[in-house]
C-alpha cells in the first residue's frame, strides 16, 4: 500500500499545482486584435488592411513582396517616408529608402532600431493608433521624449485661462449615452488642468466653443478620413484650431465589464491623448505615456506620466498646486500597490502548495 499511497499523493500534488495555476483575465495583442469570434461581432466590418501587414514578418533590404506598397503609404501616412520623386506611385521593394524610414519610426516609437520588421515592429504597425501623423502636416519638434507640433503653437488667452468645449449636436453616437460621455471629458480635461494653469469648461454653444468634438465615420470633410473599426481611433488638430474627431465606427467603452468585445476601444484614454494634442503636444516615444500613438483594444491608459507633464507644462506653465514629486509619489504608490498584491498572492498560493509538498515528502 505504501507504492499506492505515494502515486496518489504525486498525482494528487500534480493536479493540484494544475489547478491553482494564476488565471489572468484575456488581453488582445496586436497581433490578434482584429480576429473576431463572436456571433455579435460577426457582422462588423473590420480594418483588416493593417492586420495584413503581419505577412511582412522577417523582409528585409530588397526584397520584393506583393502589398508592400500599402505598408509603404502608411509609413508616408504617418510622417515618416516620402513619396517618390521618380515615380508616381510607392513600389513593393523593400528599398533604402523605406529602410531609412523604418529606423526613423523605430527610434520615435522607442523600439529597438534594427532596420527591419521584426516582430515588435509589426506589433506596433497593426496596433489601433491616433491618425495624428507623428511628423504633422507641418512637422513636429521633438524635444527629449515628448513633441510639439512645428512652431509650437498654443492657446493663448487672459490669465486665468479657460476654454470652452462641446459636443456636435448632430455628430454623437448610440452605445455610449451623452451623460457617460460627458462624464469621461470631464475626468480627461480635469488631468491636464491639474498639471497646468488652464481650466476647460463645457459649453452647449457648440459654434462658439474652443474645442469642438464629434464622432464621425469615413470622410467627414477634414482631409483625414476613418478606416472603420481599429486602425485610426481618433485624431485632433493643433492649437488654436481646436477641433476634436472620433472615429464613429469604434465599439467605444466607459466599462469594460459592461462591454464584452474583443475590439472595444476605452473612451476616456482616446480621450485623454487627444486633449494632449488640441494643447500642442505631439507624439511621445514614451509607451507609458498618455501621448504614445497606439492603444491597444480593452486597455485603459488615462494618467499622466512625466513625460506628459513636461511637455505640456513647456508650453503653459505648472499648474500652481501641482508638484513632480506628487506625481512620483502616486506612480510609486500604484507600483507599491501591485507589487503587494502580486507578494500576497504569490504567499497564498504558496503555503498549501508547500503544505501539500510535504505531506507529499512524508508519504
Amino acid at each position: 500500500m505504501f507504492p499506492f499511497f505515494s502515486y496518489f499523493n504525486l498525482f494528487f500534488f500534480c493536479m493540484t499545482l494544475f489547478l491553482c495555476r494564476p488565471c489572468f483575465p484575456a488581453r488582445i495583442v496586436p497581433e490578434s486584435v482584429t480576429v473576431v469570434t463572436t456571433e455579435t461581432e460577426k457582422t462588423v466590418t473590420h480594418n483588416a488592411m493593417w492586420h495584413d501587414f503581419s505577412k511582412f514578418l522577417h523582409a528585409g533590404r530588397g526584397s520584393h513582396v506583393s502589398g508592400m506598397s500599402e505598408l509603404k503609404k502608411y509609413f508616408h501616412r504617418f510622417g515618416y517616408l516620402s513619396l517618390p520623386e521618380t515615380t508616381p506611385n510607392f513600389t513593393d521593394t523593400f528599398d533604402s529608402q523605406f529602410e531609412s524610414a523604418l529606423v526613423r519610426y523605430q527610434k520615435r516609437l522607442g523600439l529597438p532600431v534594427t532596420g527591419k520588421l521584426d516582430s515588435g515592429t509589426i506589433s506596433a504597425i497593426v496596433a489601433p493608433r491616433c491618425g495624428v501623423s507623428d511628423a504633422a502636416p507641418h512637422g513636429f519638434r521633438a524635444t527629449r521624449r515628448y513633441a510639439y507640433f512645428n512652431g509650437k503653437p498654443r492657446w493663448t488667452r487672459g490669465t486665468p485661462m479657460t476654454l470652452t468645449y462641446a459636443f456636435s449636436p448632430y455628430n454623437m453616437i448610440d452605445r455610449v449615452s451623452v451623460p457617460e460621455i460627458r462624464a469621461v471629458f470631464e475626468r480627461a480635461f480635469a488631468r491636464w488642468a491639474s498639471v497646468i494653469p488652464v481650466s476647460f469648461q463645457e459649453t452647449p454653444e457648440y459654434d462658439r466653443a474652443d474645442i469642438t468634438i464629434g464622432f464621425y465615420l469615413g470622410d467627414h470633410g477634414d482631409g483625414e478620413p476613418f478606416d472603420g473599426v481599429l486602425g485610426v481611433l481618433g485624431h485632433a488638430f493643433s492649437p488654436q484650431n481646436g477641433r476634436f474627431h472620433l472615429d464613429a465606427a469604434e465599439t467605444w467603452s466607459v466599462d469594460f465589464e459592461r462591454e464584452a468585445s474583443r475590439v472595444a476601444v476605452d473612451l476616456e484614454s482616446v480621450a485623454t491623448h487627444e486633449i494632449g494634442h488640441v494643447l500642442g503636444l505631439g507624439h511621445s516615444s514614451v509607451k507609458e505615456a498618455v501621448m504614445y500613438p497606439s492603444l491597444s483594444p480593452r486597455r485603459k491608459k488615462v494618467d499622466l506620466k512625466i513625460d506628459d507633464v513636461a511637455g505640456v507644462q513647456a508650453l503653459y506653465g505648472s499648474n500652481p498646486n501641482f508638484t513632480f514629486s506628487s506625481l512620483l509619489q502616486s506612480q510609486n504608490s500604484l507600483n507599491a500597490a501591485v507589487g503587494l498584491e502580486t507578494g500576497f498572492y504569490k504567499w497564498t498560493l504558496s503555503l498549501p502548495l508547500l503544505a501539500l509538498f510535504a505531506l507529499f515528502l512524508s508519504a
